[in-house]
């Protein structure tokens, strides 16, 4: 079994779970842990993995980008990094559609950010009555990556996905529901049981089926996004350049609102 510094990669009895682990930065995402989400989702793409799970240590499932990295890469004017990471969050959406099996995130409180839109890439969401779905990246003058708008607008329409997208404003797990994204909402404690219902339930069925379900999903609806990943991670490097991402990312630290000039 391979042992990793920022996740946790274990099967058992033919399920692969992968659980973020950087709680002390609430699971923000950093290029090390992305590159390792990645090895671990090519690992659950092979053998005898019948399904993935995706959880996270902590009372915050992710912040999405890790908050005090986007402060160092301000202050060394290493903005290069970030934008990395960007494509690095988008491959992982993109391998979750792309992995030949049922891919399963289970949410605990707050999930933001380049986390919101890899739920959304999820084939199944069991979220708590506690988890908020959150686009926060107008709070930082960046736009939605992970495929965060593609992925969304598919999902719930264009309308509501601009909406989100624009005012930052939360999702509730019972919204996200309504909305389509989650699959069941439950109690914390019922986590759990929820989880190996829907685990026994799909444990049942062929692999086979899965694979080529998920095919036939990614050729009816998402034969386009390498086109769009290619716009998403220009107009977002574009972003992460201006005066405002700078002014974000430091109001953030300084715990105030950002004052935006458009520059």
């Amino acid at each position: 079994m391979v042992e990793f510094e920022n996740i946790i990669y274990r099967v058992e009895d033919n399920v692969a779970t992968l659980t973020l682990n950087r709680p002390e930065v609430a699971n923000g995402f950093n290029i090390p842990m992305c590159q390792e989400i990645l090895q671990a989702m090519s690992l659950a793409g092979e053998g005898d993995v019948q399904l993935l799970v995706i959880k996270a240590e902590g009372k915050i499932f992710s912040v999405g980008g890790d908050l005090v990295e986007m402060q160092h890469a301000v202050d060394d004017d290493n903005v290069e990094s970030l934008v990395k990471i960007a494509e690095l969050v988008n491959k992982i959406s993109f391998a979750i559609k792309k992995l030949p099996k049922p891919v399963i995130l289970v949410a605990d409180g707050p999930v933001a950010g380049a986390a919101a839109n890899i739920t959304v890439a999820s084939d199944f969401v069991i979220a708590s009555d506690k988890t908020k779905f959150i686009q926060a990246f107008v709070g930082v003058g960046l736009a939605p990556d992970a495929g965060g708008l593609y992925l969304l607008s598919h999902a719930i329409g264009a309308n509501r996905a601009t909406q989100l997208s624009m005012t930052g404003e939360s999702l509730s797990a019972e919204k996200a529901l309504e909305y389509g994204i989650v699959y069941k909402v439950c109690e914390a404690e019922k986590l759990e049981r929820t989880l190996q219902q829907l685990v026994k339930r799909l444990k049942r069925h062929s692999i086979n089926s899965y694979k080529v379900i998920k095919e036939l999903i990614w050729q009816s609806s998402f034969t386009e996004w390498e086109d769009y990943a290619d716009l998403e991670l220009n107009l977002q490097k574009s972003l992460a350049f201006t005066e405002d991402f700078k002014e974000g990312v430091c109001a953030h630290t300084e715990r105030r609102r950002p004052k935006f000039s458009g520059k």
